[in-house]
């Protein structure tokens, strides 16, 4: 996995080996996505997935001594099997955004992108993160933040990758 930030955003590649259209899938579909995505450790819970620009993945994520956060995907673009663009954010119980229960710096809204191509049935997969709509202090606290993210998305990326594996 390589790591970077490129003038604000945090940018992480990661090859997987698994044919590009899996790797969509599990990125688009209930089913795979409620069983790789979130901190390592997290259970996970769909309210509502719907995979369309416009639409919205709207999840609970539980920690392994039982504290809850609500999350959600706001989808802006799609071209299958290559690009999905989101605003992320934390959110309560009825898909409102919120701040994040551990921080009042980070920004209400990340804007992310995750690209997929295929080289001899691997695919590399690119995610760019980045503060939208943000304050320069909240765009300056996620910048600190590119350790921790690289550490929480290595643990997702694992999972994506333990998950692919087991499916492929």
């Amino acid at each position: 996995m390589t790591v970077k930030s490129e003038g604000k955003e945090l940018v992480i590649t990661r090859v997987l080996n698994a044919p590009r259209k899996l790797v969509f899938k599990a990125w688009s579909e209930v089913e795979h996505l409620k069983r790789w995505w979130g901190p390592k450790g997290f259970e996970i819970s769909v309210a509502q997935l719907d995979f369309r620009p416009g639409g919205f993945f709207h999840y609970n994520m539980q920690s392994p001594d039982g504290n809850q956060m609500w999350g959600k995907f706001v989808y802006q673009e799609i071209e299958a099997f290559e690009k999905i663009v989101w605003l992320n954010s934390f959110s309560d119980e009825a898909g409102n955004i919120v701040r994040a229960p551990f921080s009042d710096l980070i920004p209400l809204e990340i804007r992310n992108a995750v690209t997929f191509s295929e080289n001899n049935g691997n695919t590399t997969m690119t995610l760019c993160s980045g503060p939208f709509n943000a304050t320069e202090e909240e765009r300056s606290f996620f910048e600190g933040m590119f350790e921790s993210m690289h550490e929480g998305f290595r643990g997702t990326f694992d999972q994506l990758e333990e998950y692919l594996s087991a499916h492929s």
